[in-house]
């Protein structure tokens, strides 16, 4: 028996170490472009360009930083941005749990049918085209429901949620509220939510990186200038500086714009991934938590 747990214990000691080489190996893969990305933003172009960079800034210089935010559609882009990202991720948790809830009332006649539906459209959809016809024809073309209607509920969202509620709230608990009179909105409003959190966390993380980063809705629906988003201001600004390097004849200004544009494309991608990577420590407790747990029973 000694000799037996002796063994086990080697082998449990075997398998997390190895385990813990192949988690960090796989960690610094994912690491470094991160951290490479934010120092070629803060270095020289002539580093960038001639490869001297590598895990911290070398020449440390915001030239990239001052040529993105002296655009003055960069600030009009963060507005933008923030205030579709809020105003969807309100719309997409809220209609997403009013959903996941009745689905869960398993007595309400043809409840199945219903989410077959919804699960029909993780796998089938009407394309580009269809999408654009009723967007126009809603007259909602160049408005800010173009941008955070479309796609208001994800499939996949909707199942963790519904999940989350059929594992943590016991029908006893609903039968109990019944019976003292509590009706579906009340016992929605008053016990499902505050024992959702978890899942709601995990609801506004996924639906807030979508919005912001929401590059096509904008590129088809937005014509004007005011109202474009973040990532379609921060395309404009990467395309103006990349000018074709044959269209110059003057060499020193061909290697100019060479360095520019390279220290752009590190600055922007800081730009745009500094909001979510600031929201999501506040959020990350109730990631694991939340999608475990939705993801236990389909």
């Amino acid at each position: 028996m000694r000799k037996y747990r002796k063994t086990t214990g080697s082998s449990d000691f075997l398998f997390y170490g190895i385990t813990g080489i192949i988690i960090t190996v796989f960690f610094l893969v994912v690491l470094y472009p991160v951290i490479f990305v934010i120092a070629a933003s803060f270095s020289s172009g002539d580093a960038v360009t001639a490869g001297k960079v590598f895990l911290w800034p070398v020449d440390f210089s915001l030239d990239g930083y001052n040529t993105v935010f002296h655009n003055s559609q960069v600030l009009t882009g963060f507005k933008n941005s923030f205030l579709y990202t809020f105003v969807g991720t309100v719309i997409n948790v809220t209609l997403t749990m009013c959903a996941a809830y009745a689905l869960t009332r398993v007595e309400v006649p043809g409840i199945n049918k219903i989410m077959f539906l919804f699960t029909f459209t993780m796998f089938f959809g009407g394309g580009i085209i269809p999408n654009y016809i009723l967007v126009r024809n809603l007259h909602l073309m160049n408005t800010m429901w173009a941008m955070v209607l479309p796609g208001a509920v994800s499939a996949y969202n909707l199942i963790i949620a519904r999940t989350f509620i059929q594992s943590n709230i016991p029908k006893e608990l609903h039968e109990a509220a019944k019976m003292d009179g509590c009706g579906d909105i009340k016992f929605f409003l008053k016990i499902v939510l505050p024992l959702s959190g978890a899942v709601i966390a995990v609801l506004v993380l996924f639906y807030g990186v979508a919005n912001w980063n929401s590059y096509f809705n904008a590129m088809l629906y937005l014509n004007d200038k005011e109202k474009y988003s973040l990532p379609i201001v921060l395309k404009q600004i990467l395309i103006a500086s990349q000018i074709d390097p044959s269209t110059v004849t003057d060499p020193e200004l061909q290697m100019q714009i060479a360095r520019i544009a390279n220290v752009i494309k590190y600055a922007l991608i800081v730009v745009a991934m500094v909001p979510i990577a600031v929201i999501y420590p506040f959020i990350q407790k109730y990631f694991v938590k939340g999608v475990m747990i939705g993801s236990i029973k389909g």
